[in-house]
Protein backbone atom coordinates (compact mmCIF):
# COMPACT_ATOMS: atom_id res chain seq x y z
CA UNK A 1 0.00 0.00 0.00
CA UNK A 2 2.85 2.45 -0.67
CA UNK A 3 4.17 2.09 3.35
CA UNK A 4 7.44 0.72 5.23
CA UNK A 5 6.77 -1.17 8.05
CA UNK A 6 9.12 0.60 10.75
CA UNK A 7 9.95 -0.75 14.28
CA UNK A 8 11.18 0.78 17.67
CA UNK A 9 14.08 -1.96 19.77
CA UNK A 10 14.14 -2.56 23.20
CA UNK A 11 18.08 -1.54 23.32
CA UNK A 12 19.85 1.41 21.77
CA UNK A 13 18.37 4.03 20.94
CA UNK A 14 15.10 4.50 20.81
CA UNK A 15 15.22 5.49 16.39
CA UNK A 16 12.58 3.82 13.81
CA UNK A 17 14.82 1.61 12.28
CA UNK A 18 13.74 -1.64 9.51
CA UNK A 19 12.94 -4.64 11.01
CA UNK A 20 15.86 -7.40 10.74
CA UNK A 21 18.46 -9.77 12.33
CA UNK A 22 20.91 -11.89 11.64
CA UNK A 23 21.21 -14.65 8.65
CA UNK A 24 22.70 -17.79 10.22
CA UNK A 25 25.19 -19.58 9.18
CA UNK A 26 24.05 -21.82 6.12
CA UNK A 27 20.53 -19.92 5.87
CA UNK A 28 19.15 -18.60 2.86
CA UNK A 29 18.75 -14.52 3.03
CA UNK A 30 15.31 -14.42 2.14
CA UNK A 31 14.16 -17.22 4.95
CA UNK A 32 16.37 -15.24 7.67
CA UNK A 33 14.11 -12.13 6.45
CA UNK A 34 11.09 -14.36 6.94
CA UNK A 35 11.79 -15.60 10.00
CA UNK A 36 13.29 -12.58 11.55
CA UNK A 37 10.10 -10.33 10.40
CA UNK A 38 7.94 -13.14 11.75
CA UNK A 39 9.73 -13.38 15.17
CA UNK A 40 9.79 -9.81 15.68
CA UNK A 41 6.71 -8.14 14.25
CA UNK A 42 3.93 -11.43 13.83
CA UNK A 43 3.83 -10.40 9.90
CA UNK A 44 4.35 -12.89 7.34
CA UNK A 45 6.77 -11.72 4.49
CA UNK A 46 5.35 -12.60 1.16
CA UNK A 47 6.63 -11.65 -2.90
CA UNK A 48 10.14 -11.87 -0.78
CA UNK A 49 12.99 -10.26 -3.12
CA UNK A 50 16.51 -9.23 -2.54
CA UNK A 51 16.91 -6.29 -3.46
CA UNK A 52 20.41 -4.64 -2.55
CA UNK A 53 23.79 -6.27 -0.06
CA UNK A 54 26.04 -3.77 1.19
CA UNK A 55 28.50 -3.80 3.36
CA UNK A 56 28.04 -1.38 6.87
CA UNK A 57 30.72 -0.98 9.92
CA UNK A 58 28.99 -1.32 13.11
CA UNK A 59 31.02 -0.80 16.85
CA UNK A 60 33.87 -1.34 14.71
CA UNK A 61 33.13 -4.68 12.80
CA UNK A 62 32.19 -5.19 9.20
CA UNK A 63 28.85 -6.40 8.84
CA UNK A 64 27.01 -7.46 5.75
CA UNK A 65 23.23 -6.28 5.41
CA UNK A 66 21.28 -7.24 2.75
CA UNK A 67 18.21 -5.63 2.13
CA UNK A 68 15.08 -7.18 1.71
CA UNK A 69 11.68 -6.37 -0.20
CA UNK A 70 8.07 -7.72 0.43
CA UNK A 71 4.54 -6.87 1.17
CA UNK A 72 2.49 -8.31 4.51
CA UNK A 73 -1.17 -8.01 4.80
CA UNK A 74 -0.90 -8.90 8.63
CA UNK A 75 -1.02 -6.36 11.44
CA UNK A 76 2.23 -5.65 13.21
CA UNK A 77 2.35 -6.95 16.84
CA UNK A 78 6.13 -5.82 18.61
CA UNK A 79 7.63 -8.96 20.55
CA UNK A 80 7.46 -6.94 23.34
CA UNK A 81 11.17 -8.33 24.02
CA UNK A 82 13.12 -7.09 21.46
CA UNK A 83 10.76 -4.81 19.71
CA UNK A 84 8.92 -2.33 21.67
CA UNK A 85 6.85 -0.84 18.90
CA UNK A 86 5.60 -1.50 15.21
CA UNK A 87 3.89 0.87 12.61
CA UNK A 88 3.78 1.75 8.76
CA UNK A 89 4.19 4.76 7.64
CA UNK A 90 3.78 5.91 4.43
CA UNK A 91 7.14 6.71 2.66
CA UNK A 92 6.23 10.60 2.23
CA UNK A 93 5.83 10.67 6.48
CA UNK A 94 8.77 8.35 7.77
CA UNK A 95 9.43 9.61 11.20
CA UNK A 96 12.27 12.14 12.17
CA UNK A 97 13.33 9.81 14.78
CA UNK A 98 15.74 7.87 11.97
CA UNK A 99 19.44 7.31 11.57
CA UNK A 100 21.12 9.77 10.07
CA UNK A 101 19.88 8.95 6.24
CA UNK A 102 17.95 6.30 6.43
CA UNK A 103 15.06 8.34 5.21
CA UNK A 104 16.30 8.52 2.00
CA UNK A 105 17.97 5.08 1.90
CA UNK A 106 14.30 3.84 2.01
CA UNK A 107 12.75 6.09 -0.25
CA UNK A 108 15.17 5.28 -3.12
CA UNK A 109 14.85 1.42 -2.37
CA UNK A 110 11.42 1.78 -2.61
CA UNK A 111 11.97 3.74 -6.23
CA UNK A 112 14.52 1.33 -7.68
CA UNK A 113 12.10 -1.15 -6.83
CA UNK A 114 8.85 0.44 -8.33
CA UNK A 115 11.16 0.25 -11.59
CA UNK A 116 11.67 -3.22 -11.20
Amino acid sequence: AGEVLLVRHSYGSDAWMPPGGGVTPGEDVLEAARRELREETGCRLEAARHHVATQESLHGATNRVHIVLGTTCDHPVPDEREIVETRFFALDLLPEAMPQGLATRIRSWAQEDERG
